[in-house]
């Protein structure tokens, strides 16, 4: 049990490494640093989805079907992602960065952004009553 664990961790961290080496060689290779902002994007994109699950329900007796804080920070987190695809993308069209840096920068970013999920999925503690 321990070990599959173990390997699940080892793959995540090779999908992220492999995420950051497409961000970074789509600036790299084109000697242009625009398409580094997807970074920030896919890292910041998981915390308002954080901070407002955290404040939407205070109370763990009572479970509420909707809660405007939980869908607001599930909006920003769409917003956020989708900004991460939209970003290079328009920076292509513009002419700031070239086609397959975008290309590289948008499957980078979305690797990284699914590894951050998953490692959040993994770590999420198992509720019990």
């Amino acid at each position: 049990m321990a070990t599959q664990g173990l390997r699940t961790i080892i793959v995540l961290s090779f999908i992220l490494a492999i995420g950051f080496l497409l961000v970074i060689l789509s600036a790299a290779l084109w000697h242009n640093f625009l398409p580094l902002l997807v970074v920030a994007t896919y890292i910041i994109a998981p915390l308002p989805n954080w901070i407002c699950s955290q404040c939407g329900n205070p109370d763990d007796f009572i479970e509420s079907s909707g809660s405007a804080v939980v869908d607001f920070g599930r909006f920003l987190t769409g917003f956020l992602v989708l900004m991460g695809i939209a970003l290079p993308t328009v920076l292509a069209h513009s002419g700031a960065i070239q086609v397959p840096a975008m290309v590289m920068s948008i499957l980078g970013g979305l690797l990284i952004y699914g590894t951050i999920i998953s490692f959040s999925m993994f770590f999420r503690e198992q509720e019990e009553f």
